[in-house]
């Protein structure tokens, strides 16, 4: 199948697949880390064995990162 995942369209085997058997299929680094957005909408991540990727989908891999303020000089 023909996904688009994070801007890029990438060829995955099978007509679908679980959206925790794509971070798999991808190699995803950190899947604990990561959020995921299917066509737009979160997919907890409870739901990750259970939700299906499919032909022509849309998927984003977000990581979120903490941050601190930053200070600029003049």
């Amino acid at each position: 199948m023909k996904i688009t995942v994070n801007g890029k369209e990438e060829t995955i085997e099978g007509a679908t697949l679980s959206v925790k058997g794509l971070l798999s299929a991808l190699n995803v680094s950190q899947p604990d880390m990561v959020s995921v957005q299917l066509n737009g909408a979160f997919v907890n991540k409870e739901n990750y064995e259970t939700t299906t990727v499919k032909e022509a989908d849309t998927v984003d891999f977000l990581y979120f990162m903490g941050g601190g303020a930053h200070i600029f000089s003049l």
